[in-house]
């Protein structure tokens, strides 16, 4: 549904995308992460279709987005720092994205602003942080677009209103097999909601994939030998893809790449007696993969 190849933007001498490539199946919740500064933010406006590449090309449904109106009727952007008329009335922003958004149904706007309780001839500027977003998620949900766009979506909302709008989101996805591309710092809800994952640093795309495959791929394994002052683990080290490693008496910890089957029985092998393979979270696995090179 989404495909990016090759797309680059520089703002004077940063280069905020260089040369990324994306893939984003029909259907699918794409989680996007990455440290402040890695490009996600750009790289959604890039596939809303609000900003022009300096190179590469950014495809939705198989044509490209720039400057294109069919393909833009079927994206819904909500941006992490969206603007409202403050004067205006619920009603009056629910009639505006109607002359906009050909899609746009103003029923299930309604069906929505009700859910949420929004009261439609109440002005923005009552409304506080979280409301405005979940009416920001209203009016993006009610263009019934094939594409959706989410720029730090849970910032701002309580628990309660999070739940409330994952909900819709996944009811969504399930009920018309919308497309979702969620750029997001809370990794911990990116892991229950999402199919895919992608991770940026420094304007790249520096992995993509599944996300069971992605957690299948880093193991923390602890393990003890019988040796002294270290010399087990010396030996076994050239042979394991260590991200992290910390050691606490004999007992070492170690943050792998690779598969927990072949990482536990190459130590097995190499005489260790102690042996315990855990598994990493989204959280840990994006720490390890890029936090790590920067704040060691």
């Amino acid at each position: 549904m989404i495909e990016v190849r090759g797309l680059s933007k520089a703002f004077g001498a940063v280069r905020a995308l260089d040369g990324v490539n994306m893939h984003v199946e029909e259907g699918s919740i794409y989680g996007l992460v990455g440290p402040n500064g890695a490009g996600k933010t750009t790289l959604l406006q890039h596939v809303a279709g609000v900003m022009r590449p300096d190179a590469g090309t950014v495809c939705v449904g198989g044509a490209a987005v720039w400057e294109n109106p069919q393909v833009k009727e079927a994206i819904s952007y909500v941006p992490s720092d969206f603007y409202f008329f403050r004067q205006a009335r619920v009603r009056d922003l629910c009639l505006l994205h109607a002359s906009v958004f050909p899609r746009f149904d103003v029923q299930r706007f309604e069906q929505l602003a009700q859910t949420y309780g929004f009261d439609a001839q109440r002005t923005v500027r009552t409304l506080s942080k979280g409301m405005q977003k979940q009416l920001a998620f209203c009016l993006a949900l009610a263009a019934r677009p094939d594409v959706l766009l989410l720029d730090e979506p849970l910032d701002g909302l309580d628990p309660a209103a999070r739940h409330a709008v994952l909900g819709q989101v996944m009811d969504e996805v399930a009920k018309r097999r919308m497309t979702v591309l969620v750029s997001s710092h809370n990794l911990r809800e990116l892991t229950d909601i999402c199919d895919h994952v992608g991770i940026m640093d420094t304007g790249r795309m520096r992995l993509e994939r599944d996300l069971e495959d992605l957690q299948g791929g880093f193991v923390k394994v602890q393990v003890a030998f019988a040796e002294d002052e270290g010399q087990g683990v010396a030996r076994v080290m050239p042979q394991l893809d260590v991200l992290h490693a910390e050691t606490q008496g004999r007992l070492h910890t170690l943050v792998v790449r690779g598969g927990a089957s072949q990482v536990e029985a190459l130590l097995q092998r190499e005489g260790a007696v102690f042996v315990n393979v855990l598994p990493l979270s989204l959280e840990e696995i994006f720490i390890y993969e890029v936090g790590g090179a920067h704040h060691e």
